[in-house]
């Protein structure tokens, strides 16, 4: 267990990048350097993350975890991966009133603010050409960022989802001449105990969150079925968490430490589901540790339960074209909720004057002309930010 902690740990303090460079970086390590897996049966994992909602990245780090030391392997790898990135939102968050109000800081904040319209906008187009191939699946990615623009509340989300689905299992299945997935033909073996935990949390969080509004009052049982809920919901990982997140604790947190938080979990390594401490920490201000470990544990755990349900049958689940169908779905309308997200909070919040969309379109243009390292672009962006507010200033 402590050689799983220490290897992921090590990983966690220097996985800049996102999602995409951290399943390179766990390639490298654990199936070229160590070998715990082949390439065939981490393909596999990848995969499954793919197919779950939940941070991508750390539930294939939890299965590698998993597959080396069962359960507590899991945990440690979590741990270990979660752990830099945890303490360091969580630090920023607890000292936050100390240098925000500096006007130097508020320029580098919100110069990491328009880099995550950058950012955004590069998953967007990335995601719209893994997940859009199709009329139908872009026709889905249309409606939802329409309907979500307009009514961005978190049952509408989960409304649209639900039709996603049942629209992708019948017009995205894959049953055309491309068709990989021949029918499945074994039974599924599906782990209904972690399978019932997560109904059962999830059921748990709705009527704790229906209580909670009724009673007028907010408790860390509410704290973290809002989280919880927005983890059972993220196909995709990533940045596709920011428009769940900030319709389900809009209400809690304004949108200038909302965005505050996600401009700080892209300046420092590991997942980006770390945000929950920065948030966890601003909301619950009497005890901002606690609630940083209820936020995070809340947001993460979805994800690993829906692995440990499906871990053992995913061959047979890849091989069935229904709910390959229903997947797509799901992620062409997701798509669709980071389009509208990256229009409000993210550019409606960070470009406020021309300057600004000049600073947008230029590291836009030169993000995907020389696909700087990730330490160059918050670098740039901060001092462009700092720069700027001292000759405003």
């Amino acid at each position: 267990m402590l050689q799983i902690f220490i290897r992921f740990f090590s990983l966690g303090l220097v996985s800049f990048g996102g999602p995409a460079a951290h399943i390179g970086y766990f390639r490298q390590t654990f199936v070229q350097e160590l070998q715990w897996l082949d390439d065939k049966h981490y393909a596999s994992l990848v995969a499954l993350s793919q197919f779950m909602p939940g941070p991508g990245s750390s539930q294939v780090g939890f299965a590698i975890g998993y597959h080396r030391g069962g359960l507590l392997g899991g945990i440690a790898a979590f741990l270990g991966f979660t752990l830099p990135s945890f303490i360091l939102l969580f630090l920023l968050a607890v000292t936050s009133r100390q240098w925000l109000d500096y006007s130097l800081t508020q320029g580098v904040i919100h110069g990491l603010k328009l880099l995550a319209v950058v950012v955004v906008a590069d998953a967007i187009l990335m995601m719209f050409k893994q997940f859009c191939q199709r009329k139908q699946a872009r026709l889905l990615m249309v409606f939802s960022c329409v309907v979500i623009l307009l009514q961005p509340a978190m049952l509408i989300q989960f409304a649209l989802l639900l039709i996603a689905a049942i629209i992708g299992r019948y017009y995205l299945s894959a049953t055309d001449s491309t068709d990989t997935y021949p029918p499945a033909q074994e039974p599924l073996q599906l782990n209904f105990f972690y399978l019932s935990i997560f109904a059962g949390l999830l059921i748990a969080s709705l009527v704790a969150i229906g209580l909670s509004k009724q009673a007028g009052i907010n408790n860390l049982t509410e704290l973290f079925s809002q989280f919880y809920q927005v983890g059972s919901m993220v196909f995709g990982g990533g940045h596709v968490v920011l428009p769940l997140l900030q319709s389900s604790i809009g209400d809690a947190i304004n949108n200038d430490q909302f965005l505050t938080g996600y401009a700080l979990a892209q300046a420092v390594p590991g997942p980006m589901f770390a945000l929950a401490a920065f948030l966890g920490a601003e909301i619950w201000v009497a005890q901002p540790l606690v609630g940083a470990l209820v936020a995070t544990v809340a947001l993460f755990l979805p994800g690993f339960l829906l692995m440990l349900v499906a871990l053992k049958s995913w061959h047979g689940i890849s091989r069935r074209p229904k709910v390959t169908g229903a997947i797509a779905g799901v992620n062409a309308c997701v798509v669709g909720f980071l389009l509208a997200a990256l229009y409000n909070p993210i550019f409606s919040s960070a470009v406020l004057t021309p300057l600004d969309m000049a600073l947008v379109v230029l590291g836009f243009g030169l993000f995907k002309v020389f696909k700087p390292n990730v330490f160059v672009l918050v670098a740039g962006f901060a001092i462009s930010g700092a720069v700027i507010s001292a000759v405003i200033a």
